[in-house]
């Protein structure tokens, strides 16, 4: 993964600085792609404020082109063009999926229902964040900056493999 990352590192912040555009203000997105770019999940993330929201999520788990997903990309503000911007953007950077924020998450490969991903922060990270991700089942730390993420799925390992 690490590798990986070197080698797309400008792509990977691509993606995280496209993903950073077009996320609405309120919203956050969690997307991934299929091998052959049709949409596996979309879902809409609300952003806590503080201040409390009608916002709701909304997952869809399709191809594009339906009227639910059409629905989905309306109320988030998003074409489906730059639905294919950045579908083109995670395959520059070898990736699968991205989820909006801070630090955003760039899928990297799933392993079975397990996927793999980059916790990309645009600043480093505070001391109190480091302990967070300092669990060595879930994350490996690689820097201020960058986070390398296994996420397990229903079934099957749910940690990193171990060293």
């Amino acid at each position: 993964m690490i590798e990986t990352f070197n080698d797309k590192k400008v792509e990977i912040y691509e993606v995280k600085s496209y993903a950073k555009q077009i996320a609405p203000k309120f919203e956050n997105f969690d997307v991934e792609f299929d091998d052959d770019g049709t949409i596996n999940r979309l879902q809409i993330i609300p952003v806590d404020t503080g201040k409390g929201s009608d916002l709701t999520g909304a997952s869809w788990y399709k191809d594009m082109g339906s009227k639910k997903l059409d629905s989905l990309l309306v109320g988030l503000g998003i074409t489906e063009n730059k639905l294919n911007v950045l579908k083109e953007k995670l395959k520059a950077a070898h990736c699968i999926s991205v989820k909006s924020g801070e630090p955003t998450e760039i899928g990297f490969q799933r392993s079975g229902l397990g996927e793999y991903s980059f916790v990309v922060f645009d600043k480093p990270m505070s001391d109190s964040l480091k302990k967070q991700y300092s669990d060595s089942c879930l994350y490996r730390y690689v820097n201020s900056k960058l986070i390398l993420e296994y996420g397990g799925g229903a079934v099957g390992p749910q940690c990193f493999p171990k060293r």
